[in-house]
């Protein structure tokens, strides 16, 4: 066997067996990823995969979809190759990858009640709130068509869109509140799309007028801005404004972290709080402690920032409160310490459309603490 397909079959194999470096990952990856590699390279993973896992024939095209949003391939990677390597990567078909900084080569336990055993991911559901106080539900399947003085919002496919309609003088106020368990899409006025995670609100007018743009924010939620230099677009979260031009910025508010993390991907955004202004370039973000409202700048991890808008739980050394933080949040459930959190930091990534069950057991796997799940409850155990 040549000395790269040695070099490949060695780091599935550590992957496998867990033991495999964060550094290992991305080699594996992006040795995969070559579309110039060997002409049996997809033979080599078939047998590997097979050696390891026998299974029936695997569908190919179901697992690329599973980890497509996750995996760091080139776009012109052969789709059965991309296929075969999720398949190897993620050994038992589910789409995560772990890696623990401490392990402890246990087996997963999760104590569950045999009424709790499907505890779903979140869907689209949201409740709007008109500014004369009236309250729509929302959800993925729901075709309605909501007229608002002079304003037409339309549901449709999990998303609200208003259409944009010359102002009768008249400004309303509109409320999108997703509970925990829920995430929805809302297009606005001026084209801007707006992604809200489980556990937000966003308060908005109707049309806009005037000089700016502005939007409130609680939660989280991914812009995509419409262009207009003439209006620029502002969100606020509490003390803290983004000033924005044309631009896609994450903004990550919940009340429950430890700072509002706010990350620009493209574009330019104007980060104010207080008396304090930072200007943004792509790939950075505005931290803002708390606490002490100190705002500072770092590098961003795009995937991490952008994970939940794709479908998954990415961590970068993420203690297990942070990750349990989120886990509440999608799956609508309290966490319950009757017994410390290890201090292990976990990387890698699992898909939020699991059941609960299924995170808590992978969690479990590779850390150090157990779960059990009581009513709507995640209690963390020794």
């Amino acid at each position: 066997m040549p000395d790269h397909q040695q070099r490949i079959a060695y780091l599935l194999a550590r992957y496998a067996d867990k033991t495999c470096s964060r550094e290992e990952l991305d080699e594996l990856f992006s040795a995969i990823g070559q579309g110039d590699g060997p002409e049996g390279l997809e033979q080599l993973l078939e047998e590997i995969w097979q050696a390891r896992h026998p299974a029936p024939e695997i569908d190919y095209e179901a697992v690329y979809r599973q980890i497509k949003p996750a995996v760091p391939v080139r776009k012109t990677i052969p789709l059965k190759r991309i296929a075969i390597a999720a398949s190897l990567l993620l050994l038992a078909g589910t789409a995560y990858w772990l890696l623990p900084s401490k392990r402890t080569g246990k087996q997963a336990t999760v104590l569950i009640q045999p009424a709790q055993r499907r505890i779903l991911p979140a869907t689209n559901k949201a409740v709007l709130t008109l500014s004369d106080g009236t309250t729509v539900p929302l959800d993925s399947t729901g075709k309605q068509l909501i007229q608002q003085g002079n304003v037409a919002i339309r549901q449709q496919n999990g998303q609200l869109l208003y259409a944009s309609q010359p102002t009768d003088g008249n400004i309303h106020y509109n409320k999108l509140t997703t509970p925990r368990g829920g995430q929805f899409r809302l297009v606005l006025p001026d084209g801007t799309k707006v992604w809200l995670n489980s556990a937000s609100m966003l308060r908005y007018p109707t049309t806009f007028s005037g000089k700016e743009r502005v939007v409130e924010l609680d939660g989280q939620g991914y812009f995509e801005i419409a262009a207009n230099a003439q209006q620029p677009f502002k969100v606020k979260v509490r003390d803290m404004e983004v000033l924005v031009l044309g631009t896609d910025f994450d903004v990550m508010a919940y009340g429950d972290e430890n700072s509002v993390n706010t990350t620009l991907l493209t574009g330019s955004i104007l980060v104010k709080e207080g008396s304090t202004k930072q200007l943004l370039q792509p790939g950075q973000q505005a931290v803002i402690d708390n606490q002490d409202h100190q705002l500072t700048v770092k590098t961003a991890d795009i995937r991490k920032v952008t994970a939940w808008k794709n479908g998954m739980f990415v961590f970068n050394d993420m203690a297990l409160p942070a990750i349990l933080r989120e886990v509440a949040r999608w799956y609508d459930v309290d966490i319950v310490y009757k017994a410390s959190p290890g201090a292990e930091l976990y990387g890698g990534g699992i898909g939020r459309d699991l059941q609960l069950a299924d995170v808590l057991a992978l969690l479990e796997g590779n850390g150090f603490n157990h779960f059990g799940i009581e009513g709507r409850k995640v209690i963390v155990l020794p």
